[in-house]
Formats: C-alpha cells, structure tokens, sequence
C-alpha cells in the first residue's frame, strides 16, 4: 500500500486501489484498542434510474438502495448479524441520498470480523419469500418514520425545495413503492452498484496495513470495469414551495429553512467553506445566534448543517420556535447583509480555528476517523484534503463562496405546529 504521511496530523494513512478495483484506505492507530471498518458502494437513494439491456432506461421504485442494504445481511448460509455475533462484534449499515455503507466496530477478533465484512457484501441472496417477509419489516419502519416530527419537517422541506431532483424522497420509499420490489430487481441493482469500481473499504484502528491487505486478496472477487451512470435531472433554480406547513403531537413549533445551493462541484475548499459559512451566518459563535436566543426564538435545540451530494446542496438551519417564519426573515437578513458588507476577516480566522479544532478533537476515535475518510471519498476528495483546505481558504475565496452558494430567494421554510 501508499503511505501518505498527512503534513498537519502527522498521521499516515495507507491507500491503494486493489487489483479487484476496490479502493482501500487503512489508517493505523497504534494507541487504539479498537478497529472501525466500513465497506460502502456509492450507490444511495438518489441514484433511481437504471440502465435496461436494449440501450435504455428504466426508473426503479423509490427505496430499493435501502431495501437492499436489509437483504443483504441474509444469505443461504443465515443472517451476517450471528455471524458478527460470534467475534464479538457490533455491525450495522445505514443507507443515505448517496452511498449504503456496511460496518462494524470490534475490539477482538477482527480478521475474522474483517472477512464476514467482505463475505456477505459481496454475496447476494434474494427470493421472492424472503423479498416478500422484508416488505413487511420496511413497511412498519416506514410508517413509523412518519409518525416522527422531525423526519416529517426535514422531508417536508426537501419536497418543497425541489421540483424533481429524488433528494426530495425520503430515503426508505413508500410502503406503495417497495411493494414494486422484486429479486429480480434487487440483483440488477445490486450488479450495477456493487462493483468493486464503485465501492470504498476504509479500516482504521489497532490494525497493520498488510493485514487488510491480506484479507482483500484472499476474499475480494475482480469486478468488470465500471462506468458510473450520471443521468441529469432538470431541476429548476427555484424552490417548489417556499412554506410548507404540517400538525403534529409536539410541545412547540418544529422548523427547518432550508435554502437550495445552485450546482457546485464537490473540492476540498467547498467542503471547507461550507463548513466555515454555516458557522460564520448563524453558528454559535456568531452574532445573529446570540440574538435570535436573546429575542427567545431558538433554544439549545437549533442546529445549523450543510449537505450535499450528486447535483444538489442543500443550507440547514433548524430547532424549535414560536415564530419559525421571523427566524428565517433573520437568517436570509444576514446572507444578504454578509453579502453585501463583506466577510469580517477576524471572525473568518476564529471560525477556521473552531472547525478545524473540531474536526481534529474527533479524530482519536476509529469510526470518527472512518466515516471522515469514508465522506471525503464519497464526494471525491482525497482522504483529509479538507483539513489541508481549512488551513488554506483565503478570505476572497470564502467570499466568492458566498455569493456563488447562496441565494436567498430559493429557500423553503417548513413548520410542524402543534396540533
């Protein structure tokens, strides 16, 4: 493997693209005393178009990468969650907009951890039994999620953003849609997306490069070359709703304002500045965080986030308040207010400090470390290149971010009230 010696961590990690097509990234972590290991496919709910044997294309049912990322964890020789009990270790996947990643987290017996990992997600088994007993499983989660406030003001706010891209779906479907879910289904997709060309093993903890290494040329299968399928939605600039509302049982008024990012391309110094800017509008340094507390219209629940994937970003501002609708008035405000003044460039220095201090206080941790690299590799960045562009951002290009990144028209206010 490459050893990569990070010039602020002093850290190195270790990459190679293995002879399957698989890319590997390890990261030693001598004083650890545990390993975190995720093997993902950049395959998620947002990639609902298939190819069809005749040269076409087909749209699958809305979440099927959810759906199966479930069935995997069976095969004809039983359930990966018994195997992974045996070594002891805690496994688990979540499936987002872009990626389904598996994992697990062990103190003890990791090789052979290691070697279930690589086993069950390289070995599908669907059949219309087992297919039609899930449907049932993802059903009730489904209507579960439904009956949460939270998931309701977030997707609420997604369907009003957006007109047509499939980030306004939510990530496990409908009980209608995976009703169309067939085996036949689930392994043309998995085909399609599970190839090693499209897939990311990332290990860190107490564990030897070599040793990964090992595992991946004893247990990985060569996959056919692979192009990725990038089909454009046309998605227009503006929002499908600015105010969506919804009742629910909840104690206050729940909010997200969300505001749409035009296009961006994913570098180092976007994922930098996304995280500077959230912070410098409305983080809990800044001076309209103070003010909306002392005005009494956010509490301690308020959060601020930037995400973004495949041809869409998205700005989050969210918590609770009885006046949802002067929030947003407040936080557009300062957009435009930052955008026409111009950044502070002694408060931009604070923020750079405060991220990156942040960012590196949760890299002593094995999945902390995992999951970064894992992001970084999702959106096409070299493992800690944002950590490299933190340090380096200068203020003109943070403020050319600004108005790139931002338009205060294209935003979408979503309320749950109470009932």
């Amino acid at each position: 493997m490459n050893p990569v010696k990070h010039p602020l961590l002093g850290d190195t990690l270790y990459t190679e693209t293995h002879k399957s097509g698989l890319r590997v990234v390890v990261w030693p972590m001598p004083e650890a005393s545990s390993v975190y290991a995720v093997f993902a496919t950049k395959y998620g709910s947002i990639n609902n178009i298939l190819p069809t044997a005749d040269g076409g294309t087909e749209e699958v049912p809305e979440g099927i990468a959810h759906y199966l990322e479930h069935k995997l964890f069976e095969s004809e020789q039983g359930d990966a969650f018994r195997q992974f009990a045996q070594t002891g270790a805690s496994a688990n996947a979540y499936t987002t907009f872009d990626r389904t990643a598996y994992l697990f987290h062990a103190s003890e017996n990791i090789l052979p951890s290691l070697e279930i990992l690589l086993n069950f997600v390289q070995d599908p088994y669907f059949t219309p039994e087992t297919v039609q007993k899930e449907q049932g499983i993802i059903g009730q989660e489904i209507r579960m999620g439904e009956d949460m406030p939270g998931r309701r003001v977030l997707f609420n706010m997604l369907g009003g953003l957006f007109h047509n891209h499939p980030v306004r779906v939510d990530i496990a479907g409908t009980v209608e849609s995976i009703a169309k879910i067939t085996p036949e289904l689930l392994y043309r997709c998995y085909y399609r997306h599970y190839n090693l060309h499209n897939m990311v093993l990332v290990v860190a903890g107490c564990i030897k490069p070599e040793e990964v290494m090992d595992a991946c040329d004893r247990l990985l299968k060569p996959a056919e070359a692979w192009e990725p399928d990038h089909y454009v939605v046309e998605e227009p600039a503006t929002v499908a709703q600015e105010y969506v509302e919804d009742a629910m049982a909840v104690a206050a008024p729940l909010f997200y304002i969300g505001f749409k990012e035009p296009v961006v391309s994913h570098t180092p110094k976007t994922l930098a500045g996304a995280r500077m800017l959230i912070d410098l509008i409305c983080g809990k340094s800044s001076p309209l965080y103070s003010r909306l507390l002392e005005e009494g219209l956010i509490n301690d629940q308020f959060e601020v986030e930037y995400f973004g994937g495949p041809d869409y970003g998205i700005w989050l501002f969210g918590g609770e308040s009885a006046d949802p609708k002067r929030v947003k008035d407040m936080i557009a405000d300062e957009i435009a207010r930052l955008q026409q003044e111009g950044l502070d460039a002694a408060a931009v220095e604070a923020v750079r400090r405060g991220a990156y201090g942040r960012l590196v206080a949760g890299l002593d941790d094995p999945s902390d470390c995992g999951e970064l690299i894992l992001s970084h590799l999702v959106d096409g960045v070299e493992p800690l290149s944002e950590l490299n562009a933190l340090a380096e951002i200068t203020l003109d290009e943070l403020t050319e971010q600004l108005h790139a990144r931002f338009d205060v028209k294209a935003c979408t206010l979503s309320v749950v009230n109470p009932l």
